[in-house]
């Protein structure tokens, strides 16, 4: 394998500088030169669907594709974002003047090639060579573009004049060519009544500046590319009409034939054209009923909401007539408190049982207690009383006083307070 001098290296380089990620962009690149010898890069100018420029790197040229045991060179054009490879390339088949795009679903008529490595590409796991060898293998299964036949025309005659000549069948070798011979074509080949549909100069249209999506999110238009040099390519599978066998003995095309690849293209074209109303018909179809699917999901959920509402609503009101007779109550018990200016100590605190009104006793008496013992140790550290006096007097109320903190756990573990 040759590898890339340092001069092209450097060249690609200066050609990816302003690109976001230069050089994972140039590693994947020289990966794709250095095996393809017959793809070439350059930079030119990509015009969007909205009019604007930006110059893009890309790839063009040929891909070796093996189709029935025979190799192929297939035109192809890969333009490479800006943002590459967090997004994925722009990719396009470039017939020659003597070829036709096959359309398919991995091609369609204007020559964008739609993959499932394209529409899954992962920035950080896909790559350009992979992209192309993934070419390949589905260009070898349904090639990409077949031969226009010897007779059509491409000045201004409205069709041929010219004798039909088929294409060589396999194993023929055409003249003055170092290309492998073209496979045979059982439609063509072998008989004088079958040819193939008529396809108008315009159907090619290469090289072309009709505007293509992209497989980055946004259309543009794909430039006027001219792809010379012949290049050896399938030819079609197609189905093509039958003419009547006495106009076909002759070997020249006539207006049976003419009329007859007339109606085979217009057949195609409205099979196609409703092909392609029914899908859009059908995608509007699922995006209504997934919007039906939704306002009803969301009509659930609204009349959820409105029942909880109305729940809490009830509860607070509920809330708000309790707390207005709770006011009410406040109110009157301030109007008795103010109307009474005295209050009797031994009313104020009212207990709801016997055993809490003894409890409540005992502890009074209790802290009474407690309040002499504390008075009769002042009088004695003030002289007034005496030693003997002091210790019997004390002597009593702490037993007095000891029996009422008995008393009081003994209440209390009948009420079953805790403690």
């Amino acid at each position: 394998m040759v590898k890339m001098t340092s001069v092209d290296e450097g060249k690609i380089k200066q050609s990816l500088s302003k690109y976001q990620n230069a050089d994972i962009t140039k590693k994947h690149v020289m990966k794709v030169l250095n095996l393809y010898k017959g793809l070439k890069y350059n930079v030119e100018p990509f015009v969007f669907n909205d009019g604007s420029h930006k110059e893009l790197f890309n790839l063009q040229g040929t891909i070796p594709v093996s189709y029935k045991g025979t190799y192929y060179n297939i035109p192809i054009c890969i333009w490479l974002m800006d943002t590459h490879p967090n997004n994925a390339p722009m990719c396009y088949v470039k017939p020659t003047a003597d070829m036709n795009i096959k359309v398919s679903m991995f091609v369609d008529h204007n020559g964008k090639i739609y993959l499932p490595y394209l529409h899954d590409w992962l920035p950080h796991s896909s790559d350009l060579l992979s992209l192309i060898q993934i070419m390949i293998v589905t260009f070898g299964e349904q090639p990409p573009v077949y031969a226009k036949p010897r007779g059509i025309q491409t000045n201004s005659t409205p069709y041929p004049v010219q004798p039909f000549m088929p294409v060589p069948a396999s194993g023929t070798h055409i003249p003055g060519t170092n290309f492998p011979p073209y496979p045979q074509n059982s439609q063509y080949a072998g008989g004088s009544n079958i040819y193939p549909p008529y396809m108008s100069t315009t159907a090619s249209g290469f090289p072309y500046q009709g505007s293509y999506g992209s497989y980055g999110g946004s259309t543009s238009n794909y430039p006027s590319q001219g792809c010379t040099g012949s290049f050896p390519y399938p030819p079609s599978t197609q189905p093509s009409p039958t003419v009547p066998a006495t106009a076909g003995a002759s070997g020249t095309i006539t207006e049976e034939h003419i009329r007859a690849s007339l109606l085979s293209a217009v057949e195609d074209k409205l099979r196609r054209r409703l092909k392609e109303q029914f899908s859009q018909l059908l995608a509007e179809l699922e995006t209504l009923r997934r919007t039906q699917q939704e306002l009803t999901t969301g009509s659930a959920h609204l009349t959820e909401l409105f029942d909880r509402l109305k729940k809490e609503k009830t509860e607070l009101e509920k809330n708000i007539t309790i707390l207005q007779d709770k006011e009410a109550e406040l109110e009157k018990e301030i109007a008795k408190l103010s109307d009474n200016q005295s209050i009797d100590v031994d009313e104020a605190v009212t207990t709801i049982a016997p055993l809490y009104k003894q409890m409540l006793n005992a502890y009074a008496e209790e802290a009474a207690t407690e309040d002499a013992i504390y008075y009769l140790g002042e009088a004695l550290r003030c002289g007034i009383i005496d030693l003997d006096a002091f210790l019997k007097q004390v002597r009593q109320l702490s037993r007095r006083q000891f029996m009422l903190r008995a008393l009081m756990q003994r209440c209390r573990q009948k009420a079953g307070l805790a403690g």
